[in-house]
């Protein structure tokens, strides 16, 4: 009972606080610099955090300024805020989210490019998309496992979208996300959005959870010069296995 009431009263604050980004970004946002505005997304993020009874603990050091492609494995609904805690960076989501009440205008604010998945040539155009938001000097994220995974391990990665880095000659950082409870250190499962897992429901586990870490470990970056996409995507699918198996 005691879990239901704290969580409740966690998801009031959640959804007001989500309501007053949403509302930051319809009125304050076109005053601001991007600089600005990212800096707000990253201070929103972290708040946001909070408000869920989740501690945010950074690894190794994020990339201060771009151009930068960031890779990062994917467990969660809740993965992008906590890698916007740790730094801002512009996202590539699927086309859908823009479309969602409330969350499409949170993560426009948040400068997301979008995907249209099902699309197998629509790749072509938001890897266009990405180099040049790197030429112009970005900070871009993606998930290469194109799907969240259970946290124990990763799927196999997707190259496409490393061809940006490649194109724009913009380094790759791989990182590895964790969830884990504050207590014990140990992985906990209550983010986990995969296969028939319901948003809802995954949504008031975390909330219920007892206090969480989300735990971001950033690699060092490495040079796109010389590289073929594949190969690359292969070994960048072990560094990020290697940074996760560190934030134990």
């Amino acid at each position: 009972m005691v879990h239901s009431l704290k969580a409740c009263w966690r998801l009031l604050r959640a959804v007001g606080h989500a309501f007053g980004g949403w509302w930051t970004i319809r009125t304050t946002f076109p005053n601001l610099s991007q600089v600005e505005r990212n800096a707000r997304v990253q201070a929103w993020s972290g708040r946001m955090l909070e408000i869920m009874g989740i501690t945010l603990k950074v690894q190794g050091t994020p990339p201060p300024e771009g151009p930068v492609l960031l890779i990062c494995n994917h467990i969660s609904w809740l993965d992008i805020t906590t890698i916007h805690a740790a730094r801002h960076v512009r996202f590539v989501s699927k086309s859908i989210v823009s479309n969602w009440p409330l969350i499409g205008t949170l993560s426009g604010g948040a400068g997301s490019l979008y995907i249209e998945r099902e699309r197998r040539r629509d790749a072509l155009r938001v890897v266009h998309h990405m180099t040049e938001a790197l030429r112009d000097g970005d900070l871009i994220g993606v998930f290469p496992e194109g799907t969240t995974s259970d946290g124990r391990g990763l799927l196999p990665f997707h190259a496409n979208l490393l061809q940006a880095a490649i194109s724009s000659g913009a380094p790759v950082v791989p990182a590895a996300l964790r969830f884990a409870d504050a207590a014990t250190g140990e992985t906990s499962q209550a983010p986990r959005y995969i296969d028939d897992d319901n948003l809802l429901v995954s949504l008031w586990n975390t909330l219920r959870a007892p206090p969480l870490l989300a735990i971001v470990r950033f690699g060092e970056p490495q040079q796109s010069h010389d590289r073929e996409r594949r190969a690359w995507a292969l070994a960048l699918h072990e560094d990020v296995q290697q940074l996760r198996r560190e934030t134990h």
